[in-house]
């Protein structure tokens, strides 16, 4: 077998997930080293629209906190979903997954204009988690060794994990409700009686980023699903994986 390198395995992982990890890393790595502080990253809609402190709407979903269990948790969580969502349910369509994190995040700032949310990056994972979840209902999950269950409870997992640990859960529900909207004019709205396309991706954004379509992508078997302890698949006789389930 020949030797694989660091940088074949890193290029390896979809471009979306690929950008949008390591971006978090780099600003993590920044705020460690005293580059850049916190205070010049969170969400603040009145410098952004007074002071034209514009990167804030995009370093706000970049920051998951100083280098420790959180950072960990939430940084395996979002590399996790969000490149089995971009490698099966999206892919050769880099174009609707793009949009996909532009409508997730347009909602999170909105709400974040009404409540005291500082970073979205977790409510942001707890999206990805969501929208995969309700997209494979039948696949069973085990949380940490404790108990098994359904892939659509995995949100609701990790939201109560979150009050055990004594985090806000806050940023879990609005993760969870702007993950249910998107799945809700995505996947159910369009197929229900009158129902139609809300959410069409943008021409231009599929000029930009959709390419000829490749071949279908065989993961390998370390690649697919079952990683982890937490929220690790259980795999079960004759079971199919679904794309969608009723609302």
């Amino acid at each position: 077998m020949a030797h694989v390198t660091f940088q074949d395995q890193y290029f390896r992982i979809p471009p979306v997930t690929r950008v949008y990890t390591t971006a978090c890393v780099i600003t993590t790595i920044l705020t460690h080293l005293d580059l850049v502080t916190a205070f010049q990253l969170y969400y603040n809609p009145r410098l952004i629209f007074y002071h034209f402190q514009v990167w804030r709407i995009l370093t706000t979903f970049l920051f998951f906190g100083s280098f420790g269990f959180n950072f960990l948790f939430n940084l395996i969580f979002t590399y996790r979903y969000c490149r089995m969502l971009e490698e099966n349910q999206y892919h050769g369509r880099t174009a609707d997954f793009v949009f996909m994190f532009l409508i997730g995040g347009l909602l999170m700032a909105v709400v974040g204009v009404f409540v005291q949310i500082l970073f979205l990056g977790q409510a942001f994972t707890i999206m990805l988690v969501y929208i995969w979840a309700r997209r494979n209902p039948l696949v069973r999950m085990n949380f940490f060794g404790l108990f098994n269950f359904q892939a659509p409870y995995l949100p609701w997992v990790l939201l109560g994990f979150s009050l055990l640990l004594g985090n806000p859960i806050a940023v879990d529900v609005l993760g969870i409700a702007v993950g249910h909207i998107y799945y809700y004019l995505e996947d159910v709205f369009p197929h229900q009686r009158g129902g139609f396309r809300i959410l069409k991706t943008p021409w231009i954004l599929k000029k930009l980023f959709d390419r000829e379509a490749d071949q279908p992508y065989a993961p390998l078997p370390e690649e697919r699903p079952g990683g982890f302890d937490w929220g690790q698949d259980v795999p079960a006789q004759n079971q199919p994986q679904a794309a969608g389930g009723d609302d």
